[in-house]
């Protein structure tokens, strides 16, 4: 089962409006615009600048942004 992870995001009411505007014109919930903004922005890097390996992926600290255990 995945592990999903929380992370808070700053934005100014304008860009919240216009973001929430995209969610539902593209027929998504906001936490699904947001994954889908995401996955393309990974996808876009991976492209232009080559694929990300999993040594670089094992590297990055992620403990902040897992839910905490009670």
């Amino acid at each position: 089962m995945k592990q999903y992870c929380n992370v808070e995001l700053r934005l100014s009411e304008d860009l919240l409006r216009k973001f929430l505007f995209v969610s539902e014109a593209e027929n998504r919930s906001p936490a699904a615009q947001f994954a889908f903004m995401v996955r393309n922005n990974v996808a876009y890097y991976e492209k232009t600048k080559g694929k990300i390996s999993d040594a670089d992926l094992k590297k990055i600290d992620i403990s902040e942004y897992l839910p905490k255990e009670n």
